[in-house]
């Protein structure tokens, strides 16, 4: 192997969920059924907003594409995961770690923005209406999701460029079933003070950052609101309450890990989990629940797709 890392290290060992072979084989049969969900409920919700010409809208385009976002974040480690439960020994390759580490930057930074993103769309809605369709056209859409992508890129590149040339020499074992950069920084032979402090002002003061605006902004947008009785206003409120959840339950747990990235408590991995399995899959429950023109969108195209699959009748 290329020693460039100037690690003597070549492959890290995962920690599994429980050390249980009948748990092992539940958590494999669980969270296969969960991971088909999460990819099949977000790429059904992709499909809905693509096939309905009602669902083309700002608020539709921006949900597709965290749609997108929930199937990539969901598919770096669960996968891997998933199989580990299977295997006697869990490992993964040094490239293969420093990889996970960046797509897990790219898509949890390009969410974020994409929340943010959302967030200014409902804010431009609800408080400009008059200027919505201006504000909001095609252009600044495309500017606001290619935006969030390259903005991920960049926060992952920023954080893997010091980290990937640190030098391992052991131990290797990551208390993680994935690559999680805080607790691979750990097990570098170096002092890695500098380091941590630079993934903290850059990782967690990304997510407060943005958690910190998007709260200020669904409050502006939810004092607007109940100035108003309308049955739009009514609908908006019932949107702002699903966009709210969604923040909450992907920003919680993020927050808690790298705003104190360096404390040894074992409810981070339950939160890692949280956050890359769980949180993809209640986004499509939460707005498709709470949304009946995506509900009545999708039970259109549910009919659309029985009728092309019925048999012609006869003549």
């Amino acid at each position: 192997m290329d020693q460039g890392n100037n690690s003597g290290v070549t492959e890290f060992v995962l920690h599994s969920l429980s050390g249980s072979q009948e748990l092992q084989l539940f958590y494999f049969a669980f969270f296969t059924l969960f991971y088909l969900s999460i990819v099949l409920g977000n790429l059904l919700i992709v499909l809905t907003v693509i096939s309905e010409p009602a669902l083309h809208s700002p608020m539709y385009f921006l949900l597709g594409n965290l749609s997108c976002i929930d199937v990539c974040l969901s598919t770096f480690a669960t996968p891997k995961m998933i199989v580990d439960f299977l295997m006697d020994h869990k490992t993964i390759s040094f490239e293969g770690c420093m990889a996970q580490i960046f797509f897990l930057h790219v898509f949890a930074g390009g969410e974020m923005m994409l929340l943010v993103a959302m967030a200014y769309d409902r804010y431009v809605a609800i408080c400009r209406p008059l200027h919505y369709a201006t504000i909001m056209n095609v252009r600044k859409c495309t500017i606001l999701v290619v935006g969030s992508w390259l903005i991920g890129v960049l926060h992952s590149v920023s954080q893997l460029v010091f980290t990937v040339n640190l030098p391992f020499c052991g131990p290797n074992k990551v208390d993680s079933f994935f690559c999680d950069l805080p607790l691979v920084i750990k097990l570098a032979c170096t002092d890695t003070f500098t380091l941590e402090v630079l993934m903290l002002s850059d990782s967690g003061l990304m997510a407060m950052s943005s958690f910190v605006l998007l709260l200020t902004s669904y409050t502006v947008i939810l004092v607007t609101v109940r100035r108003h009785s309308s049955v739009g206003m009514a609908k908006a409120r019932a949107t702002l309450t699903a966009h709210i959840t969604v923040v909450t339950l992907f920003f919680g747990p993020c927050i808690f890990i790298y705003a104190w990235p360096f404390s040894d408590l074992p409810v981070d991995k339950l939160l890692s989990i949280f956050y890359t399995v769980f949180t993809p899959l209640l986004n499509p429950l939460i707005y498709t629940l709470r949304n009946k023109e995506v509900t009545s969108a999708m039970q259109k195209l549910s009919r659309q797709v029985s009728s092309c699959r019925s048999p012609s009748s006869p003549l």
